[in-house]
Order: structure tokens, then sequence, then C-alpha cells
């Protein structure tokens, strides 16, 4: 007996430590064990899932349940290729999955799930990752030409301004030198923040609960804020100040342009709604790099979405999509996010914008 649970624990030690995300269930679809890939996967835990039908982490997948009862009645295996799983949260997943029979008495069966977007998503964060850097090469060299002149205006202007004695003609040099300044000001916003992180335990949730509590103030009660946090969430390393910056930059976003759809629609808009959400995962990947343990911040919105031609600019300097906006805050956070070794993403239709990030938690060198 003792030989059995050991050889029991080795294996789920190692079902553990696979990328594969591996489900086990019994004969009537109830799940008995998801390993930590397959929590990422179905963006759920073990311990919320035992004892729940399938169906009920999965909404729809072109059959797999039907697929599942077949294995189960027959004892066959199967392999499915290229299909779509609709999650509970209503997240989809393009996965590859086969299904095999685990254990005959009682009947046991093993589905192994391979989400095929995996390697595109790794590849789109590589190309991501290296068009942020070239952009913030070409930001800092920019910054640079016109930092040097800018000073040598404004200090012109300042020599000019003391040997002027009419005051109507020092309204003029004013100008130039607060012209100059607010010149300045953008290019050091452009740069984002140059300083050093200031690393120190913090929780995820007070940093969205601040955000929350900072646009409730703002908004006035216009919007509706919902939140769906993972209370498993074990605190991250990190700036405080500057990841409430980051997030704040997104949802005041998101809840501007709520506005701008509201007002252009009248009493036919909805009411403006964020939703903050988080999640664990487990084994997973933010660029190039897997991490053991990292979360998922989901920012969402009911606005109008983004329009497709600025989808994939969206975090470059200077790009907006509002009439009044800077086109800077999602530069900006991206470097910040950036600079925990995280990155942000964005999923966009009308009625549903969601602006993803993705954090490690252990730590990182």
């Amino acid at each position: 007996m003792a030989h059995s649970s050991a050889n029991t624990n080795r294996y789920k030690s190692m079902l553990d430590s696979l990328t594969t995300a591996v489900v086990v269930l019994e004969s009537n679809l109830v799940i008995r064990y998801l390993n930590p890939a397959a929590e990422s996967l179905f963006q759920t835990s073990m311990a919320r899932s035992t004892g729940l039908a399938f169906g009920d982490i999965l909404l729809s997948s072109d059959g797999a349940l039907r697929t599942l009862r077949k294995a189960a009645e027959t004892g066959q295996s199967y392999t499915r290729r290229e299909t779509e799983f609709l999650l509970a949260s209503g997240s989809r997943r393009a996965v590859d999955y086969s299904v095999s029979l685990l254990d005959q008495n009682p009947i046991t069966l093993m589905v192994e799930i391979q989400p095929r977007d995996r390697l595109l998503r790794i590849s789109r964060e590589e190309d991501l990752i290296a068009q942020q850097e070239t952009t913030r090469i070409l930001v800092r060299g920019m910054a640079h030409e016109i930092k040097n002149p800018l000073g040598g205006i404004r200090g012109a202007a300042q020599l000019l301004d003391r040997e002027l004695s009419s005051e109507g003609q020092r309204e003029y040099t004013q100008v130039i030198i607060k012209e100059a300044d607010r010149l300045r000001g953008l290019v050091d916003r452009m740069l984002g923040p140059n300083k050093a992180l200031k690393l120190a335990p913090a929780n995820i949730h007070e940093i969205l609960e601040r955000v929350r509590t900072l646009l409730e103030a703002e908004s006035k009660g216009r919007v509706q804020f919902k939140r769906d946090y993972d209370p498993s969430l074990p605190e991250l390393s990190g700036d405080k100040e500057l990841l409430i910056q980051a997030f704040l930059n997104i949802a005041r976003n998101a809840m501007e342009a709520a506005f701008e759809s509201q007002a252009n629609h009248g009493s036919e808009a909805r009411t403006p709604t964020i939703t903050f959400r988080t999640r664990a995962l487990r084994q997973v990947t933010i660029g190039p790099k897997c991490h053991r343990l990292g979360c998922r911040i989901d920012i969402i919105d009911n606005g109008p979405g983004i329009a497709p031609e600025l989808r994939q600019n969206i975090f470059y300097p200077m790009i907006s999509g509002r009439a009044n906006g800077t086109g800077l805050g999602l530069s900006i956070t991206q470097s910040i996010i950036g600079q925990h070794h995280g990155l942000v993403e964005c999923e966009s239709e009308p009625g549903q914008t969601d602006f993803i990030i993705f954090l490690p938690l252990e730590s990182t060198p």
C-alpha cells in the first residue's frame, strides 16, 4: 500500500511539472485532478474544480464532451486537433487534445491538452518586446536631439528677457520659455520613468483597489466597477507607486473611452463598466522566459473598442484613439510593466476591450 502511495505521489509530481495541461476525469466526467498547466489553461484551481463536472469549466469545445463520453464507454483513445475551447471565463483557446483510459476499475480518463496558440503567443510577445526596445532606442535618440536645441532656445530667451525693459516685449520671451518647458516635459514623459525601481513586497489587489478608489472619485459614481479577484495570489516584488500609475493609465483610458461612447449615444449607451480580474498562472511564459508562478490581471471595459488600424500600435508613443489623448499613457504603462519583467497585451472588439497584464510572482534576477 505504501509502495502504491509512493508511486502515486511520484506520478503526480511528474504531471505537476509538465507544461502540457492534464485533466483526470471519472467516468461521469467529474474532475478528479488538474495539473498546474491545466489550472492556468482553464483559469481555475484544482481546489475549486475537484468534484465539478468538466462541463462547468469547459462550456463549448466542438464536441469534446461527446468524445470524452465515448472514450469512457468504449475505452478507446481519441485525438483531436485544431479544436477551439470556450472556457467558463469567456475566453477561447485553440488546442490539440487527446483522451486515453488511465484506469479501468473504476474507469478513469486522462485528457492531455496542448494549447496551439501558446507558441504563437510567445512569438508575438517576443516581436512586441523587440519592437518596444527599438522604439525606446529611437525615442531616446530623438529626445536627445530635441533637448539640446531646446535648452539653447530657453537659455537665449532668458538672456533676452533680462535685456528687455518693455513688459509687452517680455511677454513674448515668457511665452518662449513656457513653451520650451512644456516641450521638455513632453519629451520627458515620452521617455517614461527614468528612476530606479523601489522594489518591495506588494499586494496586487491593494494596487487595484487604490486605482478603483481614485477612479470612483473622478467619475463621481458614473462608472460601475466589478471585481473578480483570485484570493490565492501571493505578493509580488514591485514598485507600488509605479504599478499604480501603470494600472491607472489603462483604467483611466477605459473610463474616458466609455464616457465618449456614452456622450455619442446618449440615453441608448450602456452604463460604463470596468472589471478588474486577477488569476494565478503556473508555468507561464512571459516573453522569452518561463516563470514558475505568475499572475494575469485583466482590465475590461464595455466601451466602443479600439479601431483595428490602431490596435497594433497603441503602445507606441504619440498614438491615441481619442481626440484629446496624448498617446503617452499606454507607452508609459508598457515601460513600467516591462521594468517588472512583465508584458501588456490588448484584445478588443466593440463592447469589450480587455487589457491583459502578465507579471511574474517569483523574484526575477
